[in-house]
């Protein structure tokens, strides 16, 4: 019998989200089809991802869908509005007067995205004087569908605390050095992070992964060469 995912489980994933509706696909692992697409980005990395299933690390909806799929065997899921990007939700429409935009030196269009008090949305409409910003997710209220892999489960420590180091912190996995020794893990970053963040990761991983005993977090040292550079550019 194959074998299959169970929650908690830390598992390597290939994935390929599409909007239903316009067959578009707006997320991938995969390098080849984000290029076949017409969606490749030369400063993402197109890889499989590694995640601890039922800890939200990826979108709910599809995180819930991955327990019970068989190892290697693609899937199709398919996720209406509320187990996706959510619901339209008419309050996040704001009416914003046109000339709050060209005091800040530019007239609004439909279509443009705005940063507004640190909330970015899409301008809907312009008339009369006043103009329509949606704040909406851009994918809210739209079914999506995610080809997903399970390509593996990992067995190894390191790997693990790798796949909730890697998202938590948003960081290229070549940044991070994690050695273990006799159950702890001492976790290197190249750079500073608020010791709240650094904190509640290492309670993360001692509770998903009561065999590491303790988590250590480092900022690596920067060389020389790398201190001079930056006072020569400054």
């Amino acid at each position: 019998m194959a074998e299959k995912v169970k929650k908690g489980d830390f598992v390597e994933i290939d994935y390929t989200g599409v909007l239903k509706d316009l067959g578009m696909v707006f997320d991938t692992t995969s390098q080849d089809i984000a290029k076949k697409e017409d969606v490749f980005d030369p400063k993402m990395a197109y890889a499989p991802i590694s995640i601890c299933v039922g800890q939200g690390q990826i979108l709910q909806g599809l995180d819930s869908h991955l327990e019970g799929l068989e190892i290697g065997k693609e899937k199709e899921i398919l996720l209406p509005p509320e187990d996706a990007f959510g619901k339209k939700d008419a309050k996040l429409m704001k009416l914003v007067p046109t000339m709050a935009f060209k005091k800040q030196g530019f007239a609004p269009v439909a279509g443009l995205q705005v940063n507004i008090d640190g909330s970015v949305g899409i301008i809907r409409t312009v008339s009369g004087g006043r103009t329509i910003v949606d704040f909406n997710h851009p994918f809210a209220g739209k079914e999506v569908i995610y080809k997903v892999t399970v390509k593996r489960i990992l067995t190894d420590d390191k790997d693990k605390v790798m796949a909730l180091v890697e998202l938590a912190l948003n960081q290229k996995r070549d940044s991070i050095k994690i050695d273990m020794t006799d159950g702890n893990a001492t976790i290197t970053v190249k750079r500073m992070f608020p010791k709240e963040l650094f904190d509640l990761l290492e309670k993360r991983i001692t509770s998903l992964l009561p065999q590491v005993k303790k988590a250590e977090f480092k900022v690596e040292e920067k060389k020389p060469e790398e201190k001079k550079a930056e006072v020569k550019k400054v």
